[in-house]
């Protein structure tokens, strides 16, 4: 069968237009898919960075998956997990519920202090308005409209304007002696504890009368049930704030008295309300300051019980506890010759617990990474909540002699238990995924690097158009300082690239017909 000349037409076209391409063609094409890949490289680093995955891996899981008929994975046909996975996944969500900080600072005198001596805001609009809804829910009931000057602070705990509820709060207190106008005044106006807990005591007078009144009526009906309910809450309030000021003020022997008197009150009152303010975490923190580690140890026994949500405070501080004992002879060289002691083991067994509920604290308490100032909430197993505790408890590790030279040597070894991926845990349920998104909430990531926990291996998409942008600027280069080679070496790799197809179709043409190849290549 003779060739066609349509064929050679084809071949022979191909071969002009490859051979009439001129280097600069070569420079303009890869420097152009090099800018690309660059562009595309520099928003899949960005969209990583700031969401946490890749850009174009979760358009294709979202969008091309299902069209290329995957399982898309909210179908009905995923909703029979197991019992396990369900209570596993129940467990992440409350997990990832924000917590009103147990030793949250003073808005006016600690946080605004450090506004203007800094000129960085400490707190986020997220933790602030969530700091809002707690004002709204411990401060105020459905009959505020009966006496004026709560009617004014149910308004007042909603204003944005800080100088506007500053200014609602003496407007209040013009009418009568209220509590949570006191309040207000204490947390957001005063300039210094004293001053803060001046108003305080005053808050303290107003809100014992007020709890008094209601709680005589609180029978009577549903209205003054909740307005009690109110009055207790805002007396708690008063009395920890009061507690803290006493603390920060040196007087940590009254502090703790008051607080006792607290937790007691706390076990007696069946408040939901009450429970939020997790006043033992003062507690703790107040009698490691005295170093009564007996008194704190007794407080962790009533409270690091199996049955009851578990912190920071409470697992880092019974490791230092365990830690205590041990610390001031441990030797890390005499311990591998040797091996662990009954106690040591019991040390870092602890340590390796409240690493594996908080992995972010040991690089605070290690001064790896630098502190700022705590938010007004906290993520349980965040970020954010080891921050809190680092702030306030690093003194104590310190003072403990040898304890953070234990925490050092051992702290790492909490991930060689975990399983990886983190689909299970190993004394505590998987660590939740929502911490990262949640802390970049609460934590001002203008000035601070959220810590992130397992670490996020680089997507496949980042790690593919980094080495096409490379690869595409480095033949750039190459086309522009030797266009010649470059352009043989262009013709014989698109020659390479095109021999398969020309050894195709000349198996096609001696096949089918001459006559039928002409009517298609005509076509």
């Amino acid at each position: 069968m003779s060739p066609d000349p349509a064929m050679f037409g084809t071949e022979s076209s191909l071969s002009m237009f490859l051979n009439t391409l001129t280097p600069k063609f070569y420079v303009a094409l890869t420097g152009t898919s090099s800018l690309i890949s660059g562009l595309i490289l520099i928003f899949e680093w960005w969209y990583f960075r700031k969401y946490g995955t890749s850009f174009i891996e979760q358009v294709s899981v979202s969008h091309l998956r299902p069209l290329l008929g995957g399982v898309d994975s909210s179908s009905p046909s995923n909703s029979n997990t197991s019992n396990g996975e369900a209570d596993s996944n129940r467990q992440s969500v409350s997990e990832c519920k924000v917590w009103r900080n147990p030793l949250n600072l003073f808005r006016g005198a600690e946080y605004n202090r450090y506004t203007w001596v800094t000129g960085r805001e400490p707190l986020t609009y997220y933790d602030m308005n969530l700091s809002a809804q707690d004002h709204q829910t411990f401060f105020t009931c459905d009959s505020d409209h009966l006496r004026p000057a709560d009617a004014i602070m149910q308004k007042a705990w909603r204003e944005r304007n800080p100088q506007a509820r500053i200014s609602a709060a003496h407007e209040a207190l013009e009418l009568e002696d209220c509590a949570t106008a006191y309040i207000l005044l204490a947390e957001e106006e005063a300039t210094t504890i004293m001053e803060a807990e001046r108003l305080f005591k005053q808050a303290l007078k107003a809100g014992e009368g007020c709890y008094r009144r209601s709680q005589q009526l609180q029978h009577h009906s549903t209205q003054y049930e909740a307005q009690h309910r109110r009055d207790t809450n805002v007396l708690v309030y008063i009395k920890r704030r009061l507690a803290m000021c006493s603390r920060k003020l040196g007087r940590t022997r009254e502090a703790v008295k008051m607080m006792r008197d607290l937790c007691v009150f706390q076990l007696m009152k069946e408040f939901p309300l009450l429970s939020m303010f997790n006043i033992h975490e003062n507690l703790l923190e107040s009698l490691l300051e005295l170093q009564n580690y007996a008194d704190v140890q007794a407080v962790l026994a009533k409270y690091d019980d199996i049955s009851l949500p578990k912190s920071a405070t409470i697992c880092y501080t019974a490791a230092l506890l365990k830690a205590r004992a041990v610390s001031d002879k441990f030797s890390p060289e005499a311990a591998s010759r040797r091996g662990l002691s009954t106690a040591e083991m019991n040390a870092v067994e602890a340590i390796h617990r409240a690493v594996e509920f908080n992995p972010h604290v040991p690089k605070y308490l290690l001064e790896m990474k630098s502190l700022i100032l705590p938010p007004e909430h906290i993520l349980k197993r965040g970020d954010s909540e080891a921050i809190a505790y680092a702030f306030f408890h690093l003194q104590h590790w310190k003072r403990v002699e040898g304890a953070l030279n234990l925490l050092h040597c051992t702290w790492e070894g909490t991930f060689r238990m975990i399983p990886y991926p983190l689909e299970k845990g190993h004394l505590f349920y998987p660590y939740p995924i929502c911490t990262e998104t949640a802390d970049r909430e609460l934590l001002p990531t203008v000035f601070h690097e959220v810590s992130v926990y397992p670490k996020k291996e680089l997507p496949f998409f980042i790690l593919f158009t980094a080495g096409l942008c490379s690869f595409t600027a480095m033949l750039a280069l190459l086309t522009h300082q030797f266009p010649e080679l470059m352009g043989v070496f262009a013709k014989a790799f698109l020659s390479t690239l095109f021999a398969p197809l020309n050894f195709i179709m000349e198996k096609v043409e001696s096949i089918l017909p001459s006559s039928l190849w002409h009517q298609l290549t005509r076509i």
